[in-house]
């Protein structure tokens, strides 16, 4: 079983369960899936970013505030061959795809992760967060992006892992995310309460909750 970070700490889903974390922007969406993340690392569970936003050294500096130096975390970076910026040498827990068009290459540069964790890490429960669908859906049309997600949930939920996966609900007509949703065990679903601050609630596993605030 898998909890789902500090705000839903009192839920946990089987292992092999995918989640779709969804809101608008600006909404802590981010945050909460390192928090999901974060929470499994402190519990001696491995960890795994596949990052369409954010270079791998961005990404390990913002885990490491949250979670301590001493985190280790892999990193799918799918931006920085793109912008030819930085390093892209692949290191023990950090490997790059060609960009977010190159499914194929985030594909198997996370099947190696998961290998590294498992088989010379010795992490035998998993966590793996993908930000943002959203950027996946801005380079490849729904067809191509839905049968990548297809393989992707299958492989967590193969390695009895547990998949976070953010969109921007907002940036997407309502048949989109209705067609990835078929995809996902369950939803966490944030949104902007009247007092401009936001809330956040589990549909779909581990009995649900209520809207509670972030």
């Amino acid at each position: 079983m898998y909890e789902l970070g500090a705000t839903f700490s009192d839920v946990a889903v089987d292992a092999g369960t995918n989640v779709l974390v969804e809101g608008p922007p600006m909404s802590g969406k981010r945050q909460l899936g390192f928090d999901i993340l974060g929470s499994g690392v402190r519990n001696g569970e491995g960890a795994i970013v596949v990052s369409t936003k954010d270079g791998a050294d961005r990404v390990l500096e913002e885990f490491e505030r949250v979670e301590g130096a001493d985190s280790a975390v892999g990193v799918v970076d799918c931006v920085t061959k793109q912008q030819g910026m930085g390093s892209s040498i692949d290191a023990d827990l950090v490997r790059y795809a060609s960009s977010p068009v190159d499914l194929t290459g985030i594909g198997i540069e996370l099947s190696e992760l998961l290998r590294v964790l498992y088989k010379e890490r010795g992490f035998t429960k998993n966590r793996i967060l993908l930000h943002s669908l959203s950027t996946l859906l801005m380079y490849s049309d729904l067809q191509t992006v839905f049968r990548f997600l297809h393989v992707f949930t299958g492989r967590v939920q193969s390695s009895d892992a547990l998949g976070t996966f953010v969109v921007d609900a907002s940036a997407h007509d309502e048949q989109t995310v209705s067609t990835l949703k078929q995809l996902f065990d369950g939803v966490v679903r944030v949104r902007e309460r009247d007092d401009d601050g936001f809330e956040a609630r589990v549909v779909g596993v581990g009995g649900g909750t209520q809207w509670r605030d972030l």
